[in-house]
């Protein structure tokens, strides 16, 4: 066995560190620009929104910042519970802090709901092809979520309003199914006082609800919109697509101005997996975002 100077064995981690010295993990021993490498993070904030959606503010261990932008996720992963993609929820910033707003419907995701401000995780990441910000600038925002949809849009509209000025109308029109999960709600009443219009809709009626009932697509129809300058963001359930896709069709908004938000049975984050593909398409790495032109003739995609 080749040896160094001092004797040792050569460690391929890392030759910079004797193999008989401990190694931290969450400093810059490795290289986190490796899109393989998980970095260390803690839980600096927890609040409940709803029975099932938790708002987690996460610091990174290495002060870096996370370095997304609108629209990208990450790999989140628990040990002994496994790894599951996560929606990036809050703006770019140059801290090493950031949100996610997590559903336990999962192992994973159960497991998270039980963890407390201080607790360790680890993350991947931020993966996947964001919203084009630039191109937005100068033109009406026509933001159309459904349910948890309004998660990872959220990030796109916080980044949008803190340079209100560049953009044109913006409205946001949001379905769920009961009050009860309506999610951000103070900051929805914020969104409004930076001049967003916000339209709200639950499926059903409900004794305690006295606004819009009816499906998310119902409330287009009234709306009044330029279409030579509209461009529609859409993030919601995959059944949600087809009729919204329909209702702008109506708008005569066209599929150049259209995007979506395709978080399809993502898994590793890489595109080596074969979980998100739609027939020659990776979503974790061609999307999640998708201009609706590029996806309207693929099969299965929406």
């Amino acid at each position: 066995m080749r040896r160094n100077s001092t004797s040792q064995p050569l460690n391929l981690l890392t030759s910079e560190i004797p193999a008989s010295q401990p190694r931290n993990l969450s400093t810059s021993v490795f290289d986190i620009s490796s899109p393989y490498i998980s970095r260390l993070a803690k839980i600096e904030r927890v609040a409940r929104l709803t029975e099932k959606e938790r708002l987690y503010k996460i610091a990174i261990d290495d002060r870096k910042t996370l370095g997304h932008s609108p629209g990208q996720f990450i790999m989140l992963s628990i040990p002994g519970y496994g790894e599951a993609p996560i929606s990036v929820s809050s703006p770019p910033d140059k801290r090493n802090t950031f949100e996610i707003c997590v559903r336990a419907v999962g192992n994973l995701t159960n497991a998270l709901h039980n963890l407390t401000k201080g607790d360790k995780l680890w993350i991947r990441g931020p993966y996947g092809k964001s919203f084009d910000v630039e191109e937005l600038k100068g033109k009406d925002l026509l933001f159309i979520a459904g349910g948890i949809g309004l998660v990872p849009m959220r990030s796109l509209i916080k980044t949008v309003l803190s340079e209100r000025p560049f953009y044109g109308k913006i409205h946001l029109l949001y379905g769920v199914k009961s009050p009860e999960e309506i999610l951000f709600k103070d900051e929805l009443t914020e969104w409004g006082h930076h001049g967003m219009g916000i339209q709200i809709t639950i499926d059903k009626p409900h004794p305690e609800w006295k606004g819009h009932t009816g499906v998310v697509t119902t409330l287009l129809p009234p709306l009044k919109i330029d279409e030579t300058k509209t461009v529609a963001i859409v993030v919601g359930p995959p059944v949600m697509y087809k009729y919204v896709i329909m209702s702008l069709g109506d708008k005569r908004i066209g599929g150049h101005d259209i995007f979506l938000s395709l978080e399809r049975r993502m898994k590793c984050g890489l595109g080596k997996c074969g979980h998100c593909q739609i027939n020659s398409i990776y979503v974790c790495q061609e999307g999640p975002v998708f201009r609706l032109s590029e996806i309207r003739y693929l099969r299965e995609a929406i």
